[in-house]
Parts: structure tokens; sequence; C-alpha cells
């Protein structure tokens, strides 16, 4: 397969194509996450997937049930959306924009976590 090279933060300098693919890195949104003011940790994934690991500090309100938000969480509010894969939580996100809040962000999947898990 080709190889594209070009320098990346982690220091590393070959990728494949398909690396360019790949979604938001999980553990620098994290990071993100802990830096900004009055933001809000949301794991859209099933209350039992929630129980089995969490990113410490994050609310659990499973895609399904993502109207709830509204009740809970003001519009102004930073809100970081991680699920497992990144597949719910993208989905998430959009219905969170459609609902009126403007500081979205998808942090993708836990699965590429390598903090501190809390259960």
């Amino acid at each position: 397969a080709d190889q594209i090279n070009y320098c990346r933060k982690d220091g590393g300098n070959r990728m494949g194509l398909f690396d360019f693919f790949k979604g938001p890195d999980f553990n620098e949104g994290i990071e993100t996450y802990k830096n900004t003011k009055d933001a809000v940790l949301l794991d859209v994934r099933t209350q039992e997937e929630y129980l089995e690991g969490r990113v410490p500090g994050s609310w659990n309100i499973p895609l399904q049930e993502i109207q709830k938000v509204e009740r809970l969480i003001d519009k102004a509010a930073p809100l970081f959306v991680y699920c497992l894969s990144g597949a719910r939580s993208r989905m998430a996100v959009a219905q969170l924009q459609q609902m009126g809040y403007a500081k979205v962000t998808n942090l993708g999947g836990i699965n590429s976590y390598r903090g501190k898990v809390e259960r």
C-alpha cells in the first residue's frame, strides 16, 4: 500500500492513506474538555455500557434519550460527547445542534481512551 509521509505531533511520520479518515483523537479531546470552563462530558452509550466503565466526571444520557439534555444542561454550556466507537456520538452531536446547542464536540469512541476508567 502507498504511504503518505508527514510529521505528526506524536513524533511518528509514516501513516497509511486511510489514517486520514480516522475520527477525532479521543485523548486530546478529553484534555480539551478538562481545560474548557463549564464544559459537560456526555456519554451517550446505554446505561449498561456506562456502568461497565466510563470517563470520570461524565454524564450518561443514552442516545435514545438525548432530548433529556434540554431539561438538564444549559444551551450555552460546551458539550463534549462520546460513545463506544464514535457512531452514536456523531448522531447525538447532530441532534444536539438541532436542539440549539452551539458548542458541541464529538470526541468519538471511548475504545481509544488511554486514561483512568471509572466503574
